[in-house]
């Protein structure tokens, strides 16, 4: 874990809490006011917490990379991306993944957990080239960020990846599982859709990681994820990555996984380093709200969400209407569409980024300023991981919620 030296409060900001810029009445004053989510009352003074920036020591980990006795080609990939020193949860994680121990892992976003499992995997299928990887992730976008750090991490090492998510030509990912990939990463629907075709047989791998699993069954997954641990063969090893343990991932632990190490790296319920706050204003005023914050020099590179498919279209095109660089993702979109619309927000072509809750979990974007949460979270839970989106490592980041 990270050692605090010393802190300093982020209270000069004009986005700081304590500051009228966000229309908050000259700071939070608690209402106990509360919001509806999925079957839960969320608080709106869970929704303010003043940002502190830490000055961390190096973590004093207990290995290097040195330590893991990788090949020389991954570690050559390493320096290339300037991998130095493990994060806690790649230090207390990659040992026991080589050493084939069954593995829960608790982390904040941003922690590098992808790493925490992508590198000894990589490992393990490097030198022993009978291990088959299969990797289920929540969402479209998260299965495909997985697959890129897969090849970065991977270069000259000859393996092989198939991505098998939905909304892209099913034909195209029955041709790349022919060729019998070292990792599939993939959705569990479409992961169905193909063991229903006789295209994939789950008693081929001998590691699985199931990532972000609380979200899957947040999602309603739990019955095909049951599925696929049941037709694992009898020796495999399981890695089960997570935020927080539900009571339905304790009954899978239970029932799927053989003597699991525990590791937990986490930092509290939300980032120290985000700085949180509401935004008090009439619905009728919301879009000119909006827009005059977003004028402000201070929200460079915006992510935006809200609930609805129909809501996220209306608001990036009526932003795109009044000169803002904006573009959207949601369901409704395409595959190919979605990724173009990352693309550009990645890249700085478009500085405002509307989304539904598709965008919450596991992207890893770099700099994002603010998070505005246009309409409230249906759970605190998915709150966490909206605003996850910034502040993440040592970087400072902003969320604002909008309340009426």
């Amino acid at each position: 874990m990270y050692n605090s030296v010393r802190s300093r409060k982020f209270g000069s900001s004009r986005f700081g809490r304590s500051q009228k810029s966000h229309s908050v009445s000259g700071g939070f004053r608690p209402s106990h006011r509360s919001f509806k989510g999925r079957g839960e009352w969320i608080d709106e003074s869970r929704f303010v917490k003043k940002c502190e920036i830490s000055t961390f020591e190096k973590v004093r980990t207990v290995h290097t990379f040195d330590d893991f006795n990788f090949s020389s080609q991954l570690n050559k990939n390493l320096l290339s991306r300037n991998y130095k020193l493990p994060t806690p949860v790649q230090d207390q994680s990659i040992n026991h993944i080589l050493n084939g121990r069954d593995l829960i892992g608790l982390a904040n976003t941003g922690t590098g957990k992808t790493a925490a499992f992508l590198l000894p995997l990589i490992e393990l299928c490097f030198a022993g080239r009978s291990n088959k990887v299969l990797i289920i992730a929540p969402t479209r976008e998260l299965a495909q960020q997985i697959d890129e750090e897969l090849r970065r991490f991977s270069v000259g090492m000859g393996l092989y990846s198939a991505v098998c998510v939905g909304g892209m030509p099913i034909y195209r990912q029955i041709s790349a599982l022919r060729r019998r990939p070292d990792f599939i990463i993939g959705t569990p629907g479409r992961l169905k859709d193909l063991k229903d075709r006789g295209v994939i047989n789950f008693s081929m791998f001998t590691k699985i990681v199931l990532d972000e699993i609380d979200r899957m069954l947040d999602m309603g997954f739990v019955d095909e994820i049951k599925r696929i641990l049941e037709e694992l063969p009898q020796v495999h090893q399981s890695l089960f990555f997570s935020a927080t343990i539900p009571p339905k991932i304790k009954d899978l632990v239970n029932q799927f996984l053989t003597n699991p190490i525990s590791i937990q790296v986490t930092t509290g319920e939300t980032a120290n380093n985000v700085d949180q706050n509401i935004v008090r204003v009439a619905e009728s005023q919301k879009f000119d709200r909006l827009k005059d914050l977003l004028v402000t020099d201070e929200l460079k590179k915006v992510l935006i969400f809200l609930e609805t498919k129909h809501g996220v279209k209306k608001l990036a095109e009526d932003l795109t209407r009044d000169g803002f660089k904006a573009d959207s993702i949601h369901g409704d979109k395409r595959q190919m569409q979605r990724q173009r619309a990352l693309y550009r927000f990645k890249e700085n072509q478009v500085q405002i980024l509307v989304a539904t809750d598709v965008a919450a979990r596991g992207l890893d974007i770099d700099n994002i300023s603010h998070v505005i949460n246009y309409t409230v979270p249906q759970s605190y839970n998915d709150y966490i991981h909206r605003i996850g989106r910034t502040g993440r490592g040592d970087r400072l980041g902003f969320a604002l919620t909008f309340v009426s």
